[in-house]
C-alpha cells in the first residue's frame, strides 16, 4: 500500500559544517529521497548546502530556504534550521527558474518544465490526482501572481503549494531570501519539487478568520495595482477605518483593531482566500500585497480563536482529507506569526504543531494555494499512507 513518510529534525549549531554534521546525525541511518532544509537567513547557507550535500547520500535530493522562522512538531523556532526528510512511495521532480524580477513568467514556466523532463511526463499531461507541486519562491520579489501564469499555462489543473523564502528582517530595504535545489543557491528564482505518487495527498489551507457577509469594492487603484486608492468611491483608508469603526492609524496589519482583525477575502465558490491589506500610507491610500482590480468585490472578514482553530485543522479537517497522515510541509504566515505576538497568542499558536502530523515548515513571505497568491494562512502538502 502506498505511503510516503517524514522524519523532521532540528539544529541550533550556526557553523554550517555543525549544523549539517547534527541534522544528519539525527536523522540516523535512512536513505531520504527528498531532503527539505528551512534555515535562519543569517545563516551561511552557501556552505550550508556544501555540507549536507556531502553528507547526503547522492540520490537524495534536496530543496530548502530562507526563512523568517522554523517549525516542526515542537513549534515554531527562530535563528535554527529545521531538515525534513520524506521517504516512500513517491517520484520527485525539480525545477528552478530564475530571473524572477526580469521575466517570471518565463521563470515560472522554465522551473515546471524542469520538474517534468525529470519525471518524463509533459506539463500538459500531468495528472491531478497523482501530481502536486510544492513552490518556494524569493518572496520579496512579489512575482507570484506572474510565475504562477508560467507554471500553469499548459495545465490549469496542476495543484501547486507553497510560499515565499523570507528572513527575519523588518526593513524592506534589508531584506533578502534565498532558495536552494540540489547544490544551487540563489535568490531571484522560483523552484518545484514536483511530486508523483499514488499516496493519499492534498493541499490545505487554514485561516483563524469567518466571513460576516459585509463587501466592499475596490472602485479606484493604481497603476501598479498594489495601491487601492478609493474604496466605495471614497479615499481608501477613510473608508476601512470607517467599516471597522478605528482610526486610520490602527489599521496596520498586526495592529490589534486593524486589518489582522477584520482582513478582506475574495470568495470563490464556498471558499474565501484571504487577501488582506497591508498598511495605510500617508495619501490616504492602502497597500496590498497582491494586485488588486478596479471593480473587484471582497468581503470583510472576523477573526476567530487563533489556536483553537488552528487546532481543530490539524486533528480534524486534516485527517478527513488524507488517510493515515504521516507527513507535512507547512508554509505559515510571517504576518499570523507577527500578530500573535503581538496580541499575547504567540506561545498558544506555537503549540498547536503538536497535533500536526510529522512536519517540516517555515514561516513564509507571503502564500501560494491552487494557483493563487493569498496571506495571513497557513497553506499545506500533506502525505499519508493507504490504510
Amino acid at each position: 500500500m502506498a505511503s510516503i513518510q517524514m522524519r523532521s529534525v532540528r539544529t541550533s549549531l550556526k557553523d554550517p559544517v555543525a549544523s549539517a554534521e547534527d541534522l544528519l546525525t539525527q536523522l540516523g541511518d535512512i536513505t531520504p529521497k527528498l531532503v527539505v532544509l528551512f534555515a535562519s537567513r543569517e545563516r551561511d547557507h552557501l556552505a550550508l548546502n556544501r555540507a549536507l550535500r556531502d553528507w547526503l547520500p547522492k540520490e537524495s535530493r534536496l530543496i530548502g530556504a530562507t526563512t523568517a522562522g522554523e517549525i516542526d512538531n515542537a513549534g515554531m523556532h527562530s535563528e535554527t534550521a529545521v531538515l525534513g526528510a520524506l521517504t516512500g512511495d513517491f517520484d520527485v521532480g525539480l525545477g528552478i527558474g530564475c530571473g524572477l524580477s526580469v521575466d517570471a513568467i518565463s521563470a515560472g514556466e522554465t522551473a515546471v518544465k524542469m520538474a517534468c523532463e525529470e519525471l518524463g511526463v509533459r506539463p500538459k499531461d500531468i495528472d491531478s490526482h497523482k501530481y502536486v507541486g510544492a513552490v518556494i519562491d524569493d518572496g520579496y520579489q512579489f512575482k507570484k501572481e506572474e510565475f504562477l501564469l508560467g507554471m500553469m499555462d499548459q495545465n490549469q489543473d496542476l495543484i501547486l503549494v507553497g510560499g515565499g523564502a523570507a528572513d527575519q528582517e523588518n526593513d524592506p530595504a534589508r531584506q533578502s531570501a534565498l532558495i536552494h535545489v540540489d547544490g544551487e543557491v540563489t535568490d531571484d528564482a522560483v523552484l518545484i519539487a514536483l511530486f508523483h505518487t499514488e499516496a493519499p495527498w492534498a493541499a490545505l489551507r487554514s485561516h483563524w478568520y469567518h466571513p460576516t457577509g459585509e463587501t466592499l469594492r475596490i472602485t479606484k487603484v493604481d497603476y501598479s495595482q498594489m495601491r487601492a486608492l478609493e474604496i466605495d468611491g471614497q479615499p481608501a483608508a477613510k473608508r476601512y477605518a470607517e467599516i471597522l469603526g478605528v482610526r486610520t492609524d490602527d489599521l496596520e496589519f498586526g495592529k490589534p483593531r486593524g486589518f489582522a482583525a477584520r482582513p478582506t477575502a475574495l470568495k470563490v465558490g464556498r471558499e474565501y482566500f484571504l487577501k488582506s491589506p497591508w498598511k495605510p500610507l500617508e495619501d490616504g491610500s492602502i497597500l496590498f500585497p497582491s494586485p488588486l482590480e478596479e471593480g473587484s468585490e471582497l468581503e470583510i472578514m472576523e477573526i476567530g480563536d487563533i489556536a483553537a482553530l488552528t487546532r481543530e485543522f490539524f486533528l480534524n479537517e486534516l485527517p478527513q482529507r488524507v488517510e493515515s497522515p504521516q507527513a507535512a510541509l507547512f508554509f505559515h504566515c510571517s504576518g499570523r506569526t507577527w500578530f500573535a505576538a503581538n496580541t499575547g497568542k504567540l506561545d498558544d499558536l506555537s503549540a498547536t504543531f503538536q497535533a500536526a502530523p510529522p512536519c517540516a515548515g517555515m514561516n513564509v513571505s507571503f502564500e501560494i494555494y491552487c494557483g493563487f497568491h493569498i496571506n495571513t494562512t497557513l497553506t499545506t502538502l500533506i502525505f499519508g499512507a493507504e490504510e
